[in-house]
């Protein structure tokens, strides 16, 4: 089963700006035939989704809250998944985890926001934000 690393959690200020990254544990393998979506759970809090990346034609999607302030996009290797996150807000505090969903591989279109159809997750970065 794919394995899935985040990194590039850390503390900033709010509007400051953090970027994640997520790969497959085996170095190079490629996650472009996966949907991959990025989502947080703060303390306390249920956990939510924020984006979702088609595997083929770059489709994407956001949550509300994090719309214009958020991006999410592939290196060109198709290797890693980035969220760029701008503007951030305390509000952003969570821990954020990437997952892949399988059925990218025969839908280069899809892109889901539902975290039970992603079946592989990674262990998480934390993102705080102070005021």
């Amino acid at each position: 089963q794919l394995q899935l690393v985040e990194s590039g959690g850390g503390s900033v200020q709010t509007g400051g700006s953090l970027r994640l990254s997520c790969t497959a544990s085996y170095s190079g393998l490629p996650l472009d035939l996966y949907v991959i979506g990025w989502f947080r759970q703060a303390p306390g809090k249920d956990r939510e989704a924020v984006s979702c990346l088609s595997s083929g034609a770059g489709d994407t999607k956001y949550a509300d809250s994090v719309k214009g302030r958020f991006t999410t996009s592939r290196d060109n290797a198709k290797i890693t998944v980035f969220l760029q996150m701008n503007d951030l807000k305390p509000e952003d505090t969570a821990v954020y985890y990437c997952a892949a969903d399988p059925l990218g591989a025969i839908d280069p279109v899809r892109c889901t926001l539902q975290d039970v159809d992603f079946g592989s997750w990674g262990q998480g970065t934390q993102v705080t934000v102070s005021s």
